[in-house]
């Protein structure tokens, strides 16, 4: 790094002379030199724009080792890259470019994964390939990639360009658990630990638990490595994630816990399936092979698909034990539309007989249930209680149609994920699906 060094009673006079200019690389600490002297260490790219006074003897010098100032410590990475970015460009530096500059982004280990809207084409113009080593350096990455719009391919595949690097495995932990996965073919989504944690201390011990839409393990290994789930059924289609669900069991110790069905599980239905039953195009159905082995096996069944799940319900019901049934975990982005809150909210009922309150904002306002079970929460919207009712109540009409006998649907928990959209929230309703004795 570029310094200046002069005696120790001119180095405070040559620092305001230097601050005033805007000439002190204020990245790096005054650091004593050989010979009694200070270096104070200036910006090398206006090392032409140096002018001193003759009463401020001193010389230029390099300080081999320089010493991090504590404000550049203090720097968060975006500020560095912004810094780095800037310094090398110099006068070119403009707000544009600035606007260009992410501030937030995923990490996975040694790889960075930055959003769609990072770094545009004025900056990779001006930089070309060494816009990506210096990003790759100001936010200690080894690899960079750059995700785009999921691709519209029914399987929510990323659309992500490897920048710097040249493989796009990486590892993730979450709970103490290792995913595994590669990111230019897998989504990975961070907002979900939420209910990968909740999903962790749910009871299933001794439980079969079939999980619908697998992914790499979302959801199949939270149950298996926590929650003490005795066998899975993970049921995926994306090859890629099938080829990283099975590295993930194998990373966790539970790969003899689980078997994976892979393939387009929309191809083939039992043709003896109710009308209501019956998939159509769009329909998340199993093969004929994987029916005849799911069928009435699953104690808890995971239905982790957004925006939607509905077209995998007529399958949940196949799988779900017809003599004792089970509980299942259905996910859904319900929109939520802003609204004046009345003064009297209407009461809604979660379940039959449990009272609940509105608050001033137009939420539920829930108590929380005893006996031994889960509570509802604490902050339920109504438009999540009317889709959590209308939920309950075509499961129980599809299970009533396919085991010709009367079932019962109970909403145990709405669980508000996270926000999806403006006024869209991915929820998770718990509902409970019991078989009516004679």
């Amino acid at each position: 790094v570029p310094a200046l060094a002069t005696e120790l009673q001119f180095a405070q006079r040559l620092r305001e002379h230097l601050e005033e200019r805007q000439l002190l690389d204020g990245r790096y600490r005054l650091q004593e030199v050989p010979g009694g002297r200070v270096a104070l260490p200036v910006l090398e790219e206006k090392l032409d724009q140096l002018w001193l006074p003759q009463e401020m003897p001193c010389r230029l010098v390099r300080i081999q080792d320089p010493v991090p100032s504590r404000a550049a410590r203090r720097r968060t990475p975006a500020q560095k890259l912004r810094d780095e970015l800037q310094r090398l460009l110099g006068k070119s530096w403009s707000e544009e470019l600035e606007r260009d500059v992410p501030h937030t982004w995923q990490r996975h280990g040694d790889l960075v994964l930055l959003s769609e809207d990072s770094f545009g084409a004025a900056l990779w113009e001006k930089l070309g390939p060494a816009l990506w080593e210096t990003v790759a350096s100001a936010l200690g990455a080894q690899r960079l990639a750059r995700r785009g719009r999921v691709l519209p391919d029914g399987m929510r595949s990323p659309n992500v360009t490897l920048l710097l690097g040249q493989d796009g495995w990486v590892e993730h932990v979450d709970n103490g658990i290792r995913y595994t996965f590669d990111v230019t073919k897998c989504m990975f989504s961070p907002g979900n630990i939420t209910e990968k944690l909740r999903v962790a201390s749910l009871p299933c011990s001794g439980e079969v638990l079939v999980d619908l839409y697998a992914g790499i393990g979302y959801f199949t290994l939270p149950y298996l490595v926590h929650a003490a789930a005795a066998f899975a059924h993970a049921c995926e289609w994306n090859s890629h994630a099938v080829e990283a669900l099975r590295r993930n069991l194998a990373l966790n110790g539970v790969q003899d816990r689980c078997r994976v069905h892979h393939g387009d599980n929309r191809q083939v239905s039992s043709a003896d399936q109710p009308r209501s039953l019956q998939p159509h195009t769009a329909c998340y159905s199993l093969p004929l092979s994987f029916q005849l082995e799911l069928w009435d096996v699953a104690d808890r069944v995971n239905l982790g698909l957004i925006p939607s799940s509905e077209e995998g319900w007529p399958v949940a019901c196949r799988v779900l034990k017809k003599g004792t049934g089970g509980v299942l975990h259905i996910h859904h982005n319900v929109e939520t539309p802003p609204a004046a809150a009345p003064r009297q909210a209407p009461v809604l009922q979660a379940e039959q007989g449990s009272p609940e309150g509105a608050g001033s904002d137009g939420e539920v306002q829930r108590p929380m249930e005893g006996s031994g079970k889960e509570a509802l929460g604490a902050r339920i919207r109504p438009e999540w209680q009317r889709w959590a009712e209308a939920t309950a109540a075509r499961i129980q009409g599809l299970l009533a149609e396919l085991h010709r006998q009367p079932w019962r649907t109970s909403i145990l928990h709405i669980e508000a994920v996270k926000s999806y959209a403006p006024h869209v929230h991915h929820l998770v309703l718990d509902l409970e699906c019991r078989p009516t004795l004679p």
